[in-house]
């Protein structure tokens, strides 16, 4: 009995195998029938899983397609622990399956282990790759690579790349992509390019993960190159491109090219406005931010939790707290439920303003538990406003160091409060207790990009091969700053010197360092732009803000809260961050 039916609902996909059921003895077409049957309910956006791993259980002599099918799609669901479950089921059946796992299985294996970070797993499946002869295959290798970044080892990925004799544009991008994701965007950008001069053209997927790659180190010039490549290719009316194009420009510090690609982005969907309105409230134009928001809600698209961050984020910016407050109980308007982060912009708003009580009941009072960061929030709070016997008596109540006791970020906040309040005893204590888990603070680090090349800068660096240059440019600067009153924080450092000493750390900042490159190496009134890892600190501010003014540049920084547009002395973020 022959009958053929397209499927677009699982109501037809039962009257399908309602009609197989009736067909009598298994033959060619009833196979045929089934396999579409199966196929669709596995991998359709409307399939239904349990609806296929019910059809493969009563499979009497279930082939490997049928396993790679539901192996495959478990991988993209959200549990993919149900695809290595059933490998393992597959591998270990007492009748074996013909004809058993191949090039088609692996790749989905793997890509279960990189989505659930199960490296030794995944270590132990490139074992059974080896034995099974398929280390020649392309697609397994590049399933490799993907899964060795995804579980945060781009060394290896990066050996198993070297070691491929035959590349394909999906293997440099798996790698470009594990390079970004492993917090490496300067290796990332560099293999971009060595790919480009190989004569692999990008897709996609490459553009959107070397566009993620310049985001993160400003390295604007190689971002713009990417972006004539998408003009010459007519690739900017893909969504996910001009969404990364919007991201990288914003990031990069140029938010009027972010908007011009948003303007010429046709149809803009949920993520390329929350690009732009991110971007926005992130360069301090949280008018221009709430205005885009109104009109994407005009437009039916509807915001995601994404979304509702960068808003909130735009309202923290303003110092809005009433309508930081409003929006974000309007989240249930667009059935979108509250997340930590967004709990956290509200925070983080009351502490700027200095409204240290109504944080700390707005805490206290919050639906779900607080995390970590909502408490080191207001306990930076504190130490910013003097607050001492509110840092304190949280120290003792909130047990911060027993909540992640693996993050530095805790001991060295509370150590800056004990410091701040003289307690020079207490802050030696954490920092003997980061010695003794082996904690390490995270340096201070600075990106400039100076004719399409990325130059990192860390607090005292003098490993430049300029640094002598740098250093005495440095000099110069400082003195300039002096004669303008500028007079080094050095309540800043928190620790037993005396104040000419801490002036030197302070002047040895990484982002001072950058701008002090880039006023060498880059002509007068060009803009100057830094990427820094963290939060800058109250001296280096004050000093940037002279700096724009003595040497009548726009120096442009972003840390790890918001950029910092600095331009005749002043300062975009209203000295609010």
């Amino acid at each position: 009995m022959a009958f053929a039916m397209e499927i677009s609902t699982m109501g037809q996909a039962m009257q399908l195998h309602a009609r197989v059921l009736k067909s009598g003895p298994e033959n060619q077409a009833h196979a045929q029938n089934l396999s579409k049957l199966f196929t669709f309910s596995a991998l359709s956006p409307t399939g239904d899983l349990t609806y296929a791993r019910h059809i493969l259980t009563t499979l009497q002599t279930p082939n490997s397609y049928y396993y790679n099918t539901m192996i495959r799609a478990y991988s993209d669901s959200p549990d993919p622990t149900r695809s290595l479950s059933l490998f393992l089921s597959m591998h270990c059946r007492e009748e074996p399956i013909v004809p058993g796992p191949d090039k088609f299985t692996y790749p989905f294996v793997l890509k279960a282990c990189s989505k659930l970070r199960y490296a030794q797993l995944g270590k132990q499946i490139h074992g059974l790759i080896l034995k099974s002869g398929l280390m020649s295959d392309r697609y397994v290798n590049n399933a490799l690579i993907h899964m060795y970044a995804g579980c945060v080892d781009s060394g290896l990925a990066l050996k198993m790349f070297d070691e491929m004799s035959d590349r394909d544009v999906v293997s440099w991008t798996s790698m470009i992509d594990g390079f970004v994701d492993n917090d490496r965007p300067i290796e990332a950008i560099g293999l971009f390019e060595q790919m480009m001069d190989n004569g692999v053209d990008p897709n996609e997927a490459t553009l959107v993960s070397v566009l993620r790659a310049c985001a993160d180190t400003g390295a604007m010039s190689i971002g713009q190159k990417v972006h004539n490549f998408v003009k010459e290719r007519n690739l900017s009316t893909k969504a996910n491109v001009g969404t990364a194009l919007i991201d990288m420009y914003a990031k990069c510090g140029c938010i009027e090219s972010a908007k011009e690609v948003f303007n010429e982005t046709m149809d803009k969907d949920v993520y390329a406005w929350t690009a732009m309105v991110s971007g926005l409230a992130s360069h301090g134009l949280s008018e221009e931010a709430m205005e885009h928001f109104e009109q994407m809600k005009s437009c039916n698209v509807k915001p995601d939790e994404r979304t509702m961050t960068a808003v909130l984020s735009a309202c923290r910016n303003a110092g809005w707290i009433g309508k930081g407050l409003y929006h974000l109980r309007s989240m249930k308007k667009y059935k979108l439920r509250p997340t930590i982060q967004h709990y956290g912009c509200i925070v983080d708003t009351f502490v700027r303003a200095g409204q240290l009580e109504e944080a700390e009941q707005f805490i206290r009072k919050m639906p779900i538990d607080p995390d970590v960061v909502l408490w080191r929030t207001l306990l930076w709070g504190c130490k910013t406003h003097g607050d001492v016997e509110r840092s304190e008596r949280l120290v003792k109540d909130i047990e911060l160091l027993k909540m992640d006791s693996h993050d530095c970020g805790s001991y060295i906040l509370l150590g800056n409060v004990y410091a701040a309040a003289g307690n020079w005893k207490e802050k030696a204590k954490m920092r003997e207790l980061m010695n003794q888990r082996g904690l390490v603070k995270t340096p201070g680090s600075s990106r400039i990009e100076i004719d399409g090349l990325v130059h990192e800068f860390t607090a005292g660096d003098s490993r430049h091969v300029e640094a002598e240059n740098i250093f005495a440019k440095l000099d110069e600067m400082e003195q300039n700053a002096r004669r303008e009153g500028y007079d080094p924080k050095v309540s800043e450092v928190l620790l037993e010197i005396d104040d000419d000493e801490k002036a030197s750390q302070l002047l040895k900042h990484s982002e001072k360092l950058a701008v002090s490159f880039g006023l060498i190496k880059t002509n007068p009134g060009t803009v100057i732009r830094v990427v820094k890892n963290l939060r800058s600190c109250e001296d280096c501010h004050s000093f940037m803000k002279l700096i724009s003014k003595l040497y009548q540049r726009e120096i442009i920084i972003r840390d790890r809260i918001r950029y910092h547009h600095f331009r005749g002395g002043e300062c975009s973020c209203g000295d609010r961050w």
